[in-house]
């Protein structure tokens, strides 16, 4: 329990003793006036508790989020180094067509990290690009066709944006752990003139299949999102947005 929580619950536990007193001795209006001012006390630190526990979520929120930003940062350097260490290591042996295929594969890398910062919801651009500084136990293989806005269409970008994430939070956290092989999730979004399509397809293991099922199918409700089947698999499954034309 938090410090202001507790002070809160002080406050509001302190009112019952002018209470009584005021039921006790109802003749005694210097009672009732010391009862008012109590209680304007009272709700007075109650509000000011409330304020600071706000600012101090709103700050731990903020330390939280830039501890993440450092982390993906960091990540993300290190993938560049790497790539950057076998593409001069090609170079200095002379060998053109791996040179060429390593810097295909690094145009690739740039061209999907440039159409994730464009799907147009901030909070799941940060997620997708953030998601292998959360877990290491997944490999995400991401496949966005065209440039892909959530925003646009008269699509509701921000629900579809939170369907997305509880999808892949839901993968995250069914992942079994522990057998020494990193499982893979490949995701496809795509887009044609009337429809938006999310395709999630998993190879690993899973932990437990059915609670991955229950948190899929919450996820969808009231989403813009729908599932293509009547039943849901973590081997295939596609969800589908109607598009306003």
């Amino acid at each position: 329990m938090s410090r202001y929580k507790l002070i809160r619950i002080c406050a509001a536990a302190s009112l019952l003793f002018p209470a009584a007193a005021v039921l006790i001795w109802r003749s005694e209006l210097w009672l009732l006036a010391c009862f008012v001012v109590w209680f304007l006390a009272a709700g007075l630190l109650w509000l000011w508790c409330d304020r600071k526990e706000q600012a101090c979520r709103e700050a731990r929120l903020i330390r939280e989020l830039q501890t993440l930003s450092i982390s993906t940062l960091n990540h993300h350097r290190h993938d560049w180094m790497n790539d950057l260490q076998v593409l001069y290591g090609y170079i200095r042996m002379k060998k053109a067509e791996k040179a060429a295929e390593c810097v295909e594969q690094i145009r690739e890398r740039m061209m999907i990290e440039s159409k994730i910062a464009k799907l147009g919801v901030p909070s799941l651009v940060v997620y997708l690009q953030s998601f292998r500084t959360r877990m290491h136990a997944v490999e995400l293989d991401l496949e966005i066709d065209g440039d892909l806005n959530l925003a646009e269409r008269g699509l509701d970008g921000q629900r579809a944006a939170r369907t997305l994430q509880d999808i892949l939070d839901a993968y995250r956290h069914a992942v079994a752990t522990g057998s020494g092989e990193v499982a893979k999730l490949m995701v496809d979004l795509s887009l044609n003139e009337n429809t938006m399509t999310a395709s999630f397809h998993y190879d690993g293991g899973m932990n437990d299949k059915e609670e991955w099922k229950h948190k899929c199918k919450r996820a969808i409700i009231n989403s813009p999102l729908k599932a293509a089947g009547t039943d849901v698999e973590p081997d295939n499954l596609t969800l589908h947005a109607e598009l306003v034309k």
